[in-house]
């Protein structure tokens, strides 16, 4: 029988003073090193086969710290990159207490545009209340330069049928640390919800989400489902 636990990366500075992120590359702040340490504790009973991350650091910081105060050790593979295929090939085996780490930009955030750096009250100002309502609660609703949440999922989901799904299909327990929207849109194809729904999904910062594999289906076990997400 495999496990998914998906978690959202604690809360990164930018969180911290309100600011759109997306790929903007910052890392967590005092609070969020907290809440990774928090979940290190809720994840202490799961032995991980595998974890997968985006290629941001307060996502993987989030893994790193979990896995650190596990006692394992994350070796992230470089596998999309020539210059380690062969290094990764001879030497890179992960046994007992290695866990192999697979990144991926296409589990990055949702990519904002123009709205990146801005605080949601400057964008606001800059934009309208009513637009960014549109743009942040909307499925195919596009920030200047941005993505849609569609458009999001739509690269988020094939990664996750191709790359993760095979390992868990096997009875591999497999750790993501992810960020809200690519979250929301794995969880969109676990739980089969609209497109209108998803958005209000909300995924608290550093609180797992676990899923059993039985029979063919995803089952979700653990972690709470809310569609109450708060507009920070």
């Amino acid at each position: 029988m495999g496990a998914l636990v998906l978690v959202r990366h604690g809360e990164s500075r930018w969180n911290q003073c309100n600011r759109f992120t997306g790929w903007v590359d910052v890392p967590l702040s005092e609070n969020g090193i907290k809440e990774a340490q928090g979940c290190a504790v809720h994840c202490k009973r799961f032995q991980f086969d595998s974890a997968f991350t985006s290629d941001l650091e307060r996502a993987r910081q989030t893994l790193l710290t979990i896995f650190s105060l596990q006692g394992k050790t994350a070796i992230v593979q470089h596998a999309q990159d020539g210059r380690y295929r062969r290094w990764v090939n001879l030497s890179n085996r992960c046994d007992g207490g290695d866990i192999p780490v697979f990144t991926s930009p296409l589990l990055n955030e949702r990519f904002y545009g123009a709205l990146q750096g801005l605080g949601k009250g400057q964008a606001e100002r800059r934009f309208g209340k009513e637009k960014i309502l549109r743009w942040r609660r909307g499925f195919t609703d596009r920030p200047p330069g941005g993505e849609t949440l569609k458009e999001t999922f739509e690269r988020v989901y094939p990664y996750f049928v191709r790359r993760i799904l095979p390992r868990v299909r096997r009875g591999e327990t497999v750790f993501l640390a992810g960020h809200g929207n690519t979250l929301r849109g794995i969880i969109k194809y676990l739980e089969d919800i609209g497109d209108e729904e998803v958005a209000f999904l909300d995924l608290p910062h550093g609180h797992p989400l676990v899923y059993t594999f039985r029979r063919g289906r995803f089952i979700w076990t653990e972690g709470e489902l809310k569609f109450d997400r708060p507009l920070r």
